[in-house]
């Protein structure tokens, strides 16, 4: 609080301003002053001096120290000059009157001035103020005085000087002309500190993205750590120097600190050379659909592909069935269209899933003398997953033994109703073999597309998907590509996965070298510096160096995801995974050497379910445990249960690399009973309250610090320290609690057995009378 007294008329006055309009200022903001004379509080002033700076504002630092020479007083005529007494004024401001007393006391020493009587006349005495019950902090001004003096100043030590002679004098000249130097260097630097401090004092813009720590928060704010975190807890907000606060957060501490707030973009490389933008309708051009067909292994699908191409291709394939996903162009009257050919056997199942979701059409290849079989299932299931329009091709019609009706009612149990039936599923009969109903279903091809207006820009970089990849021995990584959107050109940069490279030859499905390709375009390219996977997407960019900086990070991100990576289930983790809530199923493949064997383990296996773990047998199989039951048990999280088999070199091998738990067994309730007890560990526990003892209260104390002591004695049994307790009384239950504290005699005791005294404490319950008797129970676990 200050001690100097400062009235409203005085305010008015140092402003120039009239009194009525300092008051109208306060009582814009606090209570209307009654009279001039009234003394304003500190927050009065600041509110005042702030209120006239911000409606007075100059327009640049030079108005204030603009010099302008004071017009001179003239004397007051000699009558109007009296003698006043002297008034009492506030010690801040003894030093701004003196000019006005030295005017007012100049005319009175004139000889003009008549002399008034000695009785009346008053000696004018100098007036001294005492500020030294003033205290001023004298150290906070230190800093500003140094940084006020140039460093140089501040540095010298002076030097000798030569008094008398020509010499000296010259000296003297010397030593005036370095301190009127001096004198002007210092009002500079006065000037240029003045100018620092009120660019200091300019409110800081800060950036601040969705998460920041507090303490790079502080540093971006130039304010300390310690400001920052007195500000979030004064807001409710605990959080340490390297504690990670939202944006919302942060904004709010940084307003309040006096900064402004932007929010901070952050831009990944991914999101600066990968080409993102949505397509404009002005944009966007018809292209080819991409068809792909899938079915069951060895029903045609890729006869009925050779049919339409009207090559062969079956005879190039090993025993006939597909290696690896084919991309063939075919004109159909004048339409391109792109197909894609899928294996069918189970080994297969990603690249089925990867044909499906890079399509627009699935034509599902049945065989009208073989029904609905696994494959098929799982390639309708695919379909509906990737929310793709199905055609079903019911192939082998040329057979005598075709049934197409029966495959009709198998299609229904798949939600796959023929169109004559009521249905929206287009379903064709055909024969690829004989070219039997070939130009219908392309046919039919051409209407569902046109129905789905699909369109693509070809004017922009080239997108797409990773249809194929292999590595040649000669021309190093090869991929196959289906372009998506956009156009590819050779010598363009094409990062697809955690691979990149620069399109060095790129080849269409006829084999011939192509300059470009377009939109639902297949194409064979070399040049990229590693083998990307199959499903990967891929992107043409512009920047080579960011393209592998992403690529690493890619790698980078891959590393981290396998050592986070939740290890497969096993028997021995099994209980633990489902404390995690990880599983609520258990899913196993079973191999036998008979199939009889197979079906009664699966039976017998299925009947251990109960109602929090179900037991899943998602494959049966006879013979040898091999890669493909691997695979599977890789990608479904299952357990491999074999019985009187063993698992061949490349399945030992694969298993071991896939952390696949895989058990052996020759008696088959060996295996219902592991499998049982791992089940049991997954139940969740059940607890049962056990007594352990009753203890008698025979008095108690009042004890400040922990509240109120009861003198026992132990009835029956035991009481531990860490048992919970009934407070009975009248064998009515009042409290149920937490043994606060257990003693025997002086010292900390962890049991007291019956027959002993004890003293006990009940956690948060004070209200223990004499004759209450404490019920000591623990809870323990039932075992399965």
């Amino acid at each position: 609080m200050s001690l100097v007294k400062y009235r409203l008329k005085e305010v008015a006055a140092d402003f120039g301003v009239a009194p009525k309009q300092i008051a109208e200022i306060m009582g814009k903001f606090f209570e209307k002053p009654k009279s001039n004379t009234q003394v304003l509080t500190e927050d009065e002033l600041n509110v005042v001096f702030d209120y006239i700076t911000q409606t007075n504002q100059i327009e640049s630092l030079e108005v204030v120290f603009a010099v302008t020479p004071k017009p001179k007083a003239e004397p007051a005529p000699a009558e109007e000059v009296k003698a006043e007494p002297a008034q009492e004024k506030p010690a801040a401001k003894t030093e701004e009157k003196p000019a006005q007393k030295a005017s007012a006391a100049a005319p009175a020493a004139k000889p003009q001035q008549p002399q008034k009587p000695k009785p009346e006349e008053r000696k004018r005495e100098r007036r001294v103020v005492d500020t030294s019950a003033v205290q001023v902090n004298a150290n906070r001004f230190d800093d500003r005085v140094d940084n006020l003096v140039s460093e140089r100043m501040q540095n010298y030590t002076g030097g000798k000087q030569r008094i008398g002679g020509k010499k000296g004098q010259q000296q003297n000249k010397k030593d005036n002309k370095f301190k009127g130097n001096k004198a002007r260097n210092e009002e500079q630097e006065k000037l240029r500190r003045l100018q620092m401090e009120v660019a200091r004092k300019a409110p800081v813009t800060v950036k601040i993205p969705d998460e920041i720590t507090v303490g790079e928060l502080a540093s971006r704010m130039k304010k300390t750590a310690g400001e920052v975190i007195k500000c979030l807890m004064k807001n409710g907000v605990m959080a340490a120097i390297n504690q990670t606060i939202d944006f919302d957060t942060a904004e709010f501490v940084a307003v309040e600190m006096g900064c402004k707030v932007e929010k901070e973009i952050t831009v990944t490389i991914e999101e600066r050379i990968i080409d993102d933008h949505v397509d404009s309708s002005e944009e966007l051009q018809t292209r080819a659909p991409v068809v792909v067909v899938m079915g069951h292994v060895d029903h045609g699908k890729t006869s009925l592909l050779d049919a339409i191409r009207q090559t062969n291709v079956t005879s190039g394939e090993a025993g006939g069935i597909t290696q690896h996903i084919g991309a063939y162009t075919v004109d159909v009257n004048g339409n391109m269209v792109t197909f894609l050919d899928t294996p069918g056997h189970a080994a297969f199942t990603s690249m089925r899933a990867r044909g499906a979701k890079s399509t627009d059409i699935a034509i599902l290849v049945v065989a009208a003398d073989d029904g609905i079989m696994p494959q098929t299932v799982e390639s309708i299931n695919h379909a509906k997953a990737a929310e793709v329009p199905i055609i079903v091709a019911i192939n082998k019609m040329d057979k005598p033994t075709a049934n197409p009706d029966k495959i009709k009612e198998q299609l229904t149990k798949y939600d796959l109703i023929p169109e004559e039936w009521g249905g929206d599923t287009v379903i064709c009969p055909i024969s690829a073999k004989t070219r039997q109903g070939l130009d219908e279903l392309l046919e039919m091809v051409i209407l569902t597309a046109e129905v789905q207006e699909l369109k693509a820009n070809p004017n922009r970089r080239a997108k797409g998907t990773v249809i194929e990849a292999r590595l040649d021995k000669t021309r190093g990584p090869i991929a196959t590509l289906l372009v998506q959107n956009g156009t590819l050109n050779q010598g363009d940069i094409v990062i697809a996965g955690t691979a990149v490279g620069r399109v060095r030859v790129m080849t269409n499905d006829k084999g011939r070298t192509v300059k470009s390709a377009g939109p639902s375009v297949p194409v064979e390219i070399t040049g990229l510096a590693e083998t990307p996977a199959p499903g990967d997407e891929f992107n043409a960019v512009t920047d080579e160096r960011m393209a592998r900086e992403l690529v690493e990070q890619r790698k980078q991100a891959a590393k981290d995801a396998a050592a986070n990576a939740m290890t497969k289930v096993t028997l021995d983790n099994l209980f633990a995974k489902m404390q995690e809530g990880q599983m609520k199923e258990l899913p196993l493949i079973v191999k036998a050497d008979v199939q009889g064997s197979a079906e009664a383990v699966k039976a017998s296996l299925e009947k251990i379910s109960n109602e929090e773990v179900r037991v899943r047998v998602i494959h049966t199989g006879v013979g040898a445990i091999n890669e493909s039951d691997i695979l599977l048990a890789s990608t479904a999280g299952a357990i491999i249960v074999g019985f009187n088999v063993r698992p061949d070199a490349a399945a030992q091998a694969s298993g071991h690399r896939s952390g696949v738990d895989m058990r052996f067994y020759r008696v088959i309730y060996d295996a219902i009973d592991e499998i049982e007890a791992a089940m049991k560990g997954m139940l969740a526990p059940k607890y049962e309250e056990v007594i352990i003892g009753h203890a008698e209260v025979r008095t108690t104390y009042k004890v400040s610090a922990i509240g109120t002591i009861a003198g026992c004695m132990v009835k029956d049994g035991k009481v531990t320290r860490d048992a919970q307790v009934r407070v009975l009384r009248d064998n009515i239950v009042i409290h149920q609690g937490e043994v606060g504290s257990l003693q025997r005699f002086k010292d900390a005791a962890k049991e007291v057995t019956s027959g002993y005294e004890c003293g006990m404490s009940i956690l948060k319950f004070n209200d223990i009378k004499e004759g209450d008797v404490f019920e000591c129970f623990q809870m323990q676990e039932i075992k399965q």
